[in-house]
């Protein structure tokens, strides 16, 4: 079976940092074009537009791990219980949460600009198979890659990346997100927003982006394995049309690999990266 991703690296990690990028894809399957109630590009929406360009333009050697299919036929940023019954048929009981309230779970069924995106509801057994097929095998291959790279330098760092719609909260065009403090220890945060601030950017942290179902699974800062989420301004690397990559493209892409080699420099310069060397 083809996966529905990409993995760049080689198999022994040369890097601490590993990037994961969940929600770029431009790949929408004939069986989700079959089923919208809206026309296919209207999903750009829910793409974080070319942010995968932007992590391709600054990477290294580091292993990085992009989704191809669009988010729209999987959100590879919610657990797999998070099952909207509004469009799912093995949707379990209980009470959903907000956000698959709000139609954004592991399959979303709307996005704010053009309301429901689905002619049906899917049976039970459709959704399973999305998610057997490429929810499962994208955080195996995750936390595979975490893992190798914990085993060869002792420690570990996953930046997941993303993008947002330019947001008010005190003019940030950056937001750094871990959980509240649990999906990483505080001294990875505080490099990356340095290299913001050095940018001359504002940033904020968790709010309103504090991360989701990646960062809470596969960060263990107990365990040296790290992860932090970085929300970028689209307005930043973008086009005014926020459709192709514009003026500011270059100036991203530093700012990214940036972050990556300072990321790097942390997890290196800690006991547990000099007992693995």
């Amino acid at each position: 079976m083809t996966r529905s991703f990409d993995i760049f690296g080689a198999d022994m990690p040369e890097s601490p940092v590993v990037i994961s990028v969940p929600h770029a894809g431009r790949e929408y399957p004939l069986a989700l074009r079959a089923n919208l109630r809206v026309p296919v590009e209207l999903l750009a929406s829910l793409e974080d537009r070319h942010v995968d360009t932007v992590a391709l333009a600054a990477r290294g050697r580091e292993t990085l791990i992009i989704q191809r299919f669009g988010r729209a036929w999987i959100d590879l940023n919610r657990a797999e219980h998070e099952r909207d019954p509004a469009i799912d048929e093995g949707a379990p009981g209980g009470h959903p949460s907000v956000k698959v309230r709000g139609g954004l779970g592991i399959v979303p069924r709307r996005t704010g600009r053009v309301g429901e995106i689905w002619r049906r509801r899917f049976s039970g057994d459709e959704i399973a198979a999305r998610i057997a097929a490429d929810h499962r095998p994208y955080h195996a291959a995750l936390a595979d890659a975490l893992e190798r790279a914990h085993a060869r330098f002792g420690c570990a760092v996953l930046l997941d990346l993303h993008s947002m719609p330019p947001i008010t909260q005190d003019n940030a065009r950056i937001v750094t997100g871990d959980r509240f403090g649990k999906s990483c220890s505080v001294r990875y945060i505080r490099r990356v927003e340095a290299v913001v601030a050095a940018a001359g950017l504002r940033h904020v942290r968790n709010t309103p982006y504090a991360g989701g179902h990646i960062l809470d699974r596969h960060g263990r800062p107990a365990a040296h394995i790290h992860a932090i989420q970085l929300e970028l301004d689209r307005s930043l690397y973008l086009d005014r049309a926020f459709d192709k990559p514009g003026a500011g493209f270059e100036m991203t892409v530093a700012l990214v690999r940036a972050t990556i080699d300072a990321l790097a420099d942390e997890a290196l310069d800690t006991p547990s990266a000099l007992a693995a060397e």
